[in-house]
């Protein structure tokens, strides 16, 4: 995602003006949410946006919910050079919960200078330690949790009328932490495949989705690219957040909508959509949702008739990966249906689940934080 890198100065300037019209002084955190323009404007076929389907899907978006809860500023980031999950002890806190819309358009420029952003709340001082002032000359390290939907939760950019809130209800009853809901439309022309014999005609070429998410996740001591110091070895950018004494700190919650349909465990591989729309199996309310995904094997992907998944690339100069059938890297991870899930990917349920809880991030780019997944869940 070199794109999120390259927008990191236009981002600096529109945060600059951002800064001055909004409520967060000079020496404070500015906590906000945002789902990048993916979520307001959706992924774009075959362009207008960062990621592209390769395999020809474009997706769009009417709801993004996602609940957030426990917005923490901790001392020492460094602490553990090879561990990032360890930190000092925490010094100030928003513990929320908010229940978020990230598919209704935030108020501010986001981070990375992507769409915009949500705001949250804002961070004044160590309120853990008595209301003491942010230190200047030190980096705070910076986390969250994004928590299973609840009914005290604060309502952030809802919209008007009752959808919203009956999709939000059924997260609550499902437990589910994130909910994706749209539409993916197949717009793919010229494709190669791996098995010209497969007949994609069989596959819906416009699929309704309630993609939901029971992922409970802390995002720890997360990386941030507006650090303009050495990072660790094996870490892209230093972490933790400066606090300025000129300008409010913003402290973005970034999540990258594409991990779920990424086509391994690897950290921005290709993204596909055929292997969901050749699930076939339809929910209670006549869409896709994750729980059709039960059923499948990431590793040897079939068809709703139980016929084999070739690959398709519908972009040009995409190679396809070798093999007949389409099957996903799962890395260290085994997969076994009968497994436990603390231990393997039982199904494509998982694997998905396993992606998407990953996808949280700070201040845009590629602000790596320490995954800790609080369901059963492969390490």
């Amino acid at each position: 995602m070199n794109a999120r890198t390259s927008a990191f100065a236009a981002w600096a300037a529109l945060l600059a003006c951002a800064c001055s019209a909004h409520e967060a002084a000079p020496g404070s955190v500015q906590v906000r949410i945002s789902g990048e323009q993916a979520a307001t404007d959706g992924f774009l076929y075959p362009t207008g946006s960062e990621v592209t389907f390769t395999d020809g899907w474009e997706l769009r978006f009417s709801h993004v919910l996602v609940t957030v809860a426990d917005v923490t500023l901790s001392e020492n980031p460094d602490r553990a050079p090879g561990d990032q999950s360890q930190t000092g002890a925490v010094v100030a806190k928003l513990t929320g919960p908010w229940a978020v819309d990230l598919g209704v358009p935030g108020r501010v420029p986001a981070a990375g200078g992507e769409g915009l952003a949500t705001p949250l709340g804002v961070l004044t001082s160590e309120n853990l330690r008595g209301g003491a002032a942010f230190a200047e000359d030190e980096r705070y390290a910076f986390g969250y949790r994004i928590v299973a939907a609840r009914n005290d939760a604060e309502r952030v950019s809802f919209a008007a009328g009752d959808a919203t809130d009956a999709l939000y209800a059924r997260m609550i009853a499902r437990g589910y932490t994130v909910l994706y809901t749209g539409t993916a439309t197949f717009r793919g022309a010229e494709c190669t495949s791996s098995d010209d014999a497969y007949d994609f005609a069989r596959l819906p070429a416009s699929i309704p989705f309630e993609l939901g998410f029971a992922t409970p996740t802390a995002y720890l001591n997360c990386q941030n690219q507006e650090n303009q110091g050495d990072a660790f070895e094996g870490e892209e950018y230093q972490r933790g957040l400066a606090i300025s004494a000129e300008r409010a700190t913003v402290a973005q919650i970034t999540l990258h909508l594409e991990h779920p349909f990424f086509s391994d465990t690897v950290h921005d591989s290709p993204v596909l959509f055929d292997q969901m729309a050749a699930a076939g199996a339809r929910g209670e309310h006549g869409v896709l949702e994750t729980e059709s995904f039960a059923e499948l094997d990431p590793t040897a992907f079939t068809d709703a008739a139980r016929r084999s998944l070739p690959w398709r690339a519908c972009v040009a100069g995409v190679e396809l990966p070798a093999g007949k059938q389409r099957g996903f890297g799962v890395g260290h991870v085994l997969v076994d249906r009968a497994g436990d899930p603390r231990e393997v990917f039982r199904n494509y349920r998982d694997y998905v689940s396993y992606l998407q809880s990953s996808q949280g991030h700070l201040n845009g780019g590629e602000g790596l934080c320490f995954v800790q997944r609080e369901y059963p869940s492969p390490l």
